[in-house]
């Protein structure tokens, strides 16, 4: 049996040595944290180069030491073995420092049978308090280190702006809402030139204003290598209840950017096959875009759906339309919902009234409030009952589409009135209402497959905000009338849709 297969069973078993209180209880939650299955470690160690004699290691939220152990594996299996490997390791879990320990113990005796002199240093502690003090030079504090690989799947949670990780973050120079992409962006500053790194991460830094700062800085410093994308959303993690789709990047410590970088996909299932394809640096992150948005086209589909997309030019401001977020915040405006309409409320719509391409309201059965009261306390959350675009902000995984719409017609809901509630978007003309044929060709080019396939290269999350649907591209508005006069339903059925959205805006141009 040769060693990466030793240190690969070996690794299978890692999650069997933790304690069944560590594994599944309400810490690793509150943590973020979500250990990397064996076979996920094994194929990131593959990805590093590493071609020194040494190598000095980082990996910041080390977990149960699986990372480290794969990449340790993988390098003693190489003809040519570096001679010497260290390994700093952070776990901020006290219950996972034993197992971690074993795990380096391991390691270390692997590495010394060939010859090869390994350390280790483990520190149970938090990685951002301990590291952002070097950074920042305080006057007592140890030089950083510079390292010459990364490795890692940092924890996945929100940092609140008024968070002590949050101000020791900002007191290093780094603006960030995620505890990843916090976690990426110390590594960064602690690699050295030409260092490698290879993490898995949420896709969500890919796109959005929230991840604009990450983008930037991460983008600057690291030269983009390779991105792999898991097609399903929970399959690389399936032990986790994890709803984001996941990547796996590799990035090099250098501000030269390549010729091309490697987009590789599969299915994220044990042995499943992976798909490559190299693409130009300027088609995965363009120097016209201000927002360094990250677009993974992983397959001829998704390249087909870019290069139709491409053809588009119109933006939502010359349409003459806008984009918003629904005013009502359910928990908010409590006192004011009612179940049932009456003479004193309005309609109130939810992504429950979505059916088909246009709302069906009220919905009797159902568990969201139908009506919300309107007085002088509730005006400035309506709109005038008119026709408008509404877009769903969160798809569940058993959607088929990222971006679902629909239209609310005052014809079928009559209002003087309506309340949309946060979750959706909804299309408007300075705060009013569409035509009815612009509304269903809007919706239809919206609910379109190609557009689904386009949105999903930037997009990795179950999240469509309105910052996403105002930086895409739109046909004129003479394509989208024709579309709207030539569609019945802008939600029936797809090959429909797809088919008069083709036929109608070539023949529009």
């Amino acid at each position: 049996m040769s060693i990466l297969e030793t240190i690969g069973s070996e690794a299978n078993n890692i999650g069997d040595l933790l304690p069944h209180s560590t594994r599944h209880d309400a810490r690793r939650q509150e943590l973020g944290q979500f250990l990397t299955p064996p076979p996920v470690a094994d194929f990131m160690a593959s990805l590093f180069e590493l071609k020194g004699e040494s190598v000095n290691l980082l990996d910041a939220g080390a977990g149960a030491g699986a990372l480290t152990k794969s990449l340790v594996g993988c390098l003693c299996q190489r003809r040519n073995r570096p001679t010497a490997i260290h390994v700093t390791a952070y776990e901020i879990d006290e219950k996972l420092i034993n197992t971690l320990r074993q795990t380096l113990a391991f390691c270390k005796s692997e590495c010394e049978r060939l010859e090869i002199a390994f350390s280790a240093t483990v520190h149970n502690c938090d990685f951002i308090e301990a590291t952002v003090p070097t950074l920042r030079g305080d006057l007592f504090a140890k030089q950083p280190p510079r390292f010459d690989a990364a490795i890692a799947n940092p924890p996945y949670r929100k940092i609140r702006s008024d968070s002590a990780a949050r101000l020791h973050l900002r007191s290093a120079g780094i603006e960030t809402t995620n505890l990843y992409t916090a976690f990426l962006s110390l590594i960064v500053r602690l690699l050295g030139d030409t260092g490698e790194l290879v993490a898995i991460t949420p896709r969500s830094f890919c796109n959005g204003p929230y991840f604009r700062p990450f983008r930037k800085d991460f983008l600057t410093e690291m030269s983009l290598r390779q991105i792999h994308v898991f097609e399903s959303r929970s399959a690389a993690f399936n032990r986790d209840d994890v709803l984001q789709e996941n990547v796996i990047l590799r990035a090099i410590k250098s501000r030269q950017k390549p010729e091309n970088v490697l987009i590789s996909s599969s299915s994220g299932a044990h042995g499943a096959g992976v798909k490559e394809r190299n693409v130009c640096y300027p088609e995965v992150v363009s120097p016209r875009d201000p927002d360094q948005f990250i677009h993974l086209v992983a397959d001829d589909g998704q390249a087909k759906a870019r290069d139709w997309m491409r053809n588009l030019k119109t933006t939502l401001a010359e349409l003459g339309l806008a984009v918003s977020t629904g005013r009502v915040v359910d928990f908010r405006a409590k006192e004011f919902l009612r179940q049932h309409p009456s003479t004193e409320t309005v309609p109130l719509i939810y992504p429950c009234h979505f059916s088909g391409g246009f709302i069906r309201w009220p919905r009797e059965d159902g568990r969201k409030p139908n009506a919300i009261i309107s007085n002088a306390r509730t005006l400035d959350l309506l709109v005038p009952a008119e026709t408008y675009v509404l877009v769903k902000r969160f798809t569940s995984k058993e959607e088929r589409r990222r971006v679902v719409s629909c239209i609310f017609d005052p014809e079928r809901v009559p209002a003087k009135a309506v309340g949309f509630e946060n979750h959706l978007n909804y299309f408007h003309m300075n705060g009013h209402g569409l035509s009815l044929p612009l509304a269903k060709g809007l919706a239809a080019f919206l609910n379109s497959a190609v557009l689904d396939n386009y949105f999903r290269q930037f997009n990795g999350h179950t999240q469509v905000n309105a910052t996403d649907l105002r930086n895409l591209r739109y046909p004129t508005m003479k394509q989208l009338l024709h579309l709207g006069l030539a569609v019945t339903d802008p939600a029936g059925p797809q090959e429909e849709i797809d088919s008069l959205l083709e036929r109608e805006i070539d023949a529009a141009a």
